[in-house]
């Protein structure tokens, strides 16, 4: 971006600073095209409308940011404001895992897993290889809370 298209914003977030409820509330309406929400105080108008101006200018979220966002939200929703936020390990990652006095060593691949020389699909097969025990394997690798692991 230009430099006069960020002292332009930055003169707009100043001005909305100092700016009364009413003039926040028109303001609004203008830039989003709707009544705004009744528990909107004043900070929580100046941020919005701030943030409003940023992605005109700038751009906003990419769709694949905006989905899982509302993927969060809904999931927070169903789960009491409890989050679980998808983790994506990268091929060559290595995971460790202590169980019984021993080390076991995971590596992420393109297609799976490998451990002790041989390719897995899944971590649950490889837990159940180190337990004896039908596992869910990202909670026996820590890679999902669990207060029962072991």
């Amino acid at each position: 971006m230009s430099a006069d298209t960020d002292a332009r914003i930055e003169a707009e977030i100043e001005r909305i600073r100092s700016m009364t409820i009413a003039e926040l509330r028109a303001l609004w309406r203008a830039k989003f095209k709707s009544d705004l929400p009744e528990a909107f105080g004043p900070d929580l108008l100046r941020w919005s409308i701030a943030q409003k101006l940023q992605e005109d200018a700038y751009g906003g979220l990419d769709r694949a940011t905006a989905r899982l966002l509302n993927e969060l939200m809904v999931q927070s929703a169903k789960n009491n404001g409890r989050i679980v936020v998808p983790r994506r390990i990268k091929p060559g990652a290595v995971l460790v895992r202590e169980w019984k006095g021993k080390s076991h060593r995971i590596t992420v691949t393109e297609g799976g897993f490998a451990f002790e020389g041989r390719p897995y699909e899944s971590l649950s097969e490889i837990a159940r290889m180190i337990t004896g025990t039908r596992w869910s394997g990202p909670r026996f690798f820590g890679l999902r809370p669990d207060k029962d692991r072991p």
